[in-house]
């Protein structure tokens, strides 16, 4: 296969292992399928190796170091899932806002969105390809080079969850100041919800276009909205990413399985299981037999092990993972962490959580 051809999202490796598309649909299985939010991350060595001395946005903005980056983990642990190496705030970047990686501080904007007016040095029409096409390109040579192991997901940040770090300037632990805006300017963060939302759309379907299997969206900041703010200023935005991707995708004859993640909306979980999505991710604050009954069946569900718990020894491991999947059932679910890898954690552990999902749900769904 020639160099050209790794970079045209067509002529793709056939797909060996589906679990993971099948359990998104609720669909019979022979184990449960496991991946886990920042798999592709700092706790592994040849990560840290590879990322030595280079600039984080730089790395995203090469389709070959996203590709290699999204391989390392497949090539230790058996994860029937990748997900591709990138970042939530390329969307802020692609609407003009310049964003920095800061190392020990983390994501820094040095001209955060400070009032209303401040709308207007956002890029109100957001060519898609142009700005991210390094996303979609990264994209399609993954799908090459994963050579049918196991699907690809494409992710995005959701509108929310963007607009806080826009808004904060980075981290924060109240955002005071992005929630002062919804309460102050309630308008004119509905305008910066739909400009977001619009962005995202064709972020997604571009996405799929370039070849992701599936689609996350990481309302990672859900939880620091109550319950009537949510509502107002996060779900609609959600179902309406989820329907307009959907309807666009249904056009072209394609079905896309779609995942939410609002982390810590414990609050929204039935809302969010009648969203468009087929399934919703879970933070480790939900106890799994209370999220099957909240969901009533109507969606896949992943998650939810503390991501804390692989601190434990291997054995204790076996014993969370256990309890976890008899607590959710074998069907329409996918397991995950209930949050990303941290950076200190033990691959070897990370190997035993993987095999623990799959050793114990094989023995369950042969029992039943």
């Amino acid at each position: 296969m020639s160099k050209n051809d790794l970079i045209l999202p067509k002529d793709f490796p056939q797909l060996k292992n589906d679990t993971f598309l099948r359990a998104a649909r609720g669909e019979e299985t022979q184990h449960v399928p496991v991946w886990c939010m920042r798999q592709a991350g700092r706790y592994l060595p040849e990560f840290r190796e590879s990322r030595a001395g280079k600039d984080f946005f730089e790395t995203c903005r090469s389709p070959e170091a996203c590709c290699e980056l999204t391989l390392q983990p497949l090539r230790r642990f058996p994860f029937d899932a990748a997900i591709i190496f990138s970042d939530i705030l390329v969307v802020p970047q692609a609407m003009g806002m310049d964003v920095q990686m800061v190392p020990g501080k983390g994501p820094t904007f040095p001209e955060p969105l400070k009032e209303p007016e401040d709308l207007q040095r956002l890029r109100v029409k957001v060519d898609v390809d142009k700005e991210l096409g390094y996303v979609f390109r990264a994209i399609t040579l993954t799908r090459h080079k994963i050579e049918g192991k196991v699907p690809l997901i494409g992710f995005t940040g959701a509108p929310w969850t963007l607009m806080s770090y826009m808004i904060e300037g980075g981290g924060s632990n109240t955002h005071s100041k992005a929630k002062r805006w919804l309460y102050r300017h309630p308008e004119a963060s509905h305008i910066l919800l739909r400009m977001l939302t619009d962005v995202i759309v064709e972020y997604l379907l571009g996405q799929v276009a370039a070849g992701a299997q599936a689609l996350q969206v990481f309302e990672s900041h859900a939880g620091i909205l109550g319950p009537a703010e949510f509502k107002d200023f996060s779900l609609p935005y959600l179902r309406d990413i989820a329907r307009r991707v959907k309807d666009k995708l249904k056009e072209a004859g394609q079905d896309v399985p779609m995942i939410v993640f609002a982390k810590d909306a414990h609050y929204g979980l039935e809302d969010l299981s009648q969203s468009h999505y087929e399934v919703v991710g879970l933070d480790w604050t939900i106890d799994p037999r209370s999220a099957r009954e909240r969901t009533g069946g109507k969606v896949s569900l992943q998650g939810n092990m503390d991501p804390c718990a692989l601190y434990a020894p291997k054995e204790r491991i076996s014993d969370i993972v256990k309890k976890m999947l008899e607590g959710f059932g074998t069907r329409g679910y996918i397991a995950n962490l209930g949050h990303g890898l941290y950076p200190d954690m033990e691959p070897e552990n990370v190997g035993a959580f993987v095999e623990a999902v799959h050793q114990h749900s094989k023995l369950m769904i042969k029992q039943m």
